[in-house]
């Protein structure tokens, strides 16, 4: 027995990095769509993804080759590696092609971008993307597409056996695993991407039925159902601001985005709406949307803005920021001072458990206000008993437990990145809304230099290797991130 194949049982690191391999063979495959499309197009671009289809050919096949004795079974230690390593890995192989084209960005530009993509943030340093050969942009929407996908099969089927942020709450059947995983979540995945993938067409068509371009229905097609919200253009979507229906399907499309995978299948199962309807976290999330929005719109309205013309740009916008899609169709931060504030709370709400969206979620919020009516009872009624219910389910005390330390928690990385980005000389502003948004995978943050008519490609390089590291830490739930770094962990 080789040295090598000692230190991999020894430590365990053997089956991640053979799982780690065939990820890699997946985005190979996934590099090859953009690479086939600059061929046709005799594109100079089509180079950069030659070389790195190459490095990431190359190196699944040497991680294959180390590990070709391991037997794949992970046990929840080998979770939480996996699950951290597989986002930085794709992140930063994602990136080659940025690197090697015709952007030529630097390394902390381009693993800035891929990561904003794969985590489906939005936020982008790509300026002139207009110009932007087919490849690239395909690429960009690609890369959305694929985080989407990923993120959902990791919130409804990892993250729940990882008990991570109260996300045992939506443990499914298929949640509850042993050591052997990969089976379980392999029954979960080849569901959520029939219906992903299902959705995904149904918006690109519906888009190119409404006017846009076959490149633009696709890229936005898939960015929209990922809630991603990478465009081709930018000006993102303010490029149909003289259209308004494509902005309209854009909201339903983000809303289908944003609402919880599993509800799909059980209302293929049940073959009736109501299963969207009971779920306490649906029902929140259209409340909040329906108060917001006509309140913004009146807003305007009273400010001078025609109805129609308020409704549709506040709609759009606040749906893209709730869902943390991203897109903007117009510069919000021009709107007023309540809507500036507005919309910086909004950064914070995200979609549904077990969706595309990132922020907090719905469901923290709503267990939050729980929690709260629970102990103004028991300061009226100190010997009480209060049952706490959240969509029919008693709520334990690990759920409550998990809820608060990631609430405390997610606060906690906003702050520490604003403090960040403020040493690295940015303003206010930029720095606390630069960190929300990278936290809670937004997109578009507030003021003129990174607010929806401006972009991240002025900020210190530094700041962008910070954000990049927001950006993953609120998309893989914080903690499961964190537990690595504690001494415990790695004990025996």
């Amino acid at each position: 027995m080789s040295r090598l194949t000692l230190f991999q049982r020894a430590t365990g690191v053997g089956p991640v990095l053979r799982i780690l391999a065939m990820l890699l063979l997946v985005l190979a495959v996934i590099m090859a769509v953009p690479l086939v499309v600059l061929i046709i197009e005799q594109n100079s671009d089509l180079w950069a993804f030659v070389y790195a289809e190459l490095a990431t050919l190359i190196s699944a096949g040497l991680m294959l080759l180390v590990t070709r004795q391991i037997e794949i079974q992970l046990k929840p230690r080998q979770m939480f590696i996996l699950t951290t390593l597989s986002w930085v890995t794709i992140c930063t192989y994602a990136s080659l092609p940025l690197v090697f084209g015709a952007p030529h960005l630097s390394m902390g530009d381009a693993v800035f971008e891929s990561v904003s993509a794969v985590t489906t943030t939005g936020s982008t340093v790509m300026v002139g993307i207009d110009n932007l050969s087919d490849g690239l942009k395909l690429w960009r929407g690609l890369l959305q597409w694929v985080g989407g996908i990923g993120i959902i099969v990791m919130a409804i089927a990892i993250l729940p056996f990882l008990q991570v942020g109260g996300m045992r709450l939506f443990q499914t059947e298929s949640s509850d695993w042993s050591d052997k995983i990969l089976p379980r979540a392999g029954g979960v995945a080849k569901s959520i991407t029939g219906v992903y993938l299902l959705i995904s067409v149904v918006a690109i068509v519906s888009y190119w039925f409404a006017g846009m371009t076959s490149l633009d229905a696709v890229v936005h097609g898939m960015s929209s159902v990922a809630t991603g919200g990478f465009s081709n253009y930018d000006s993102s979507f303010g490029i149909y601001e003289d259209k308004p229906w494509i902005m309209w399907m854009a909201n339903l499309f983000m809303l289908l985005g944003a609402v919880p995978f599993v509800l799909y299948i059980k209302m293929m199962r049940e073959k009736t709406l109501s299963s969207f309807w009971k779920d306490q976290q649906v029902r929140g999330l259209l409340y909040m949307l329906v108060v917001v929005i006509l309140g913004l719109t009146v807003y305007r309205v009273v400010r001078g803005v025609p109805f129609f013309d308020a409704l549709t740009q506040v709609a759009f916008n606040v749906i893209s920021v709730v869902t943390t899609t991203g897109y903007a169709s117009d510069d919000y931060t021009l709107w007023g001072p309540l809507a500036i504030v507005c919309f910086f709370y909004l950064t914070f709400v995200g979609g549904c458990s077990g969706s595309t969206s990132g922020g907090m979620k719905v469901f923290r919020f709503q267990i939050g206000i729980i929690m709260l009516i629970n102990q103004l009872r028991h300061l009226v009624h100190s010997n009480g008993v209060f049952a706490q219910r959240y969509n029919g389910r008693m709520l334990t005390d690990d759920v409550i437990r998990a809820v608060i330390a990631f609430s405390f928690f997610f606060f906690f990385t906003v702050g520490a990145i604003a403090l960040g980005l403020a040493a690295m000389g940015l303003d206010l502003v930029t720095a606390l809304s630069g960190a929300a948004t990278a936290v809670a995978n937004v997109g578009p943050g507030l003021g003129d230099t990174i607010g929806p008519a401006g972009n991240f490609s002025s900020l210190p390089e530094a700041a962008k290797w910070l954000l990049s590291f927001g950006m993953l830490m609120g998309r893989l739930e914080i903690l499961t991130v964190l537990v690595l770094v504690t001494p415990m962990f790695w004990r025996k």
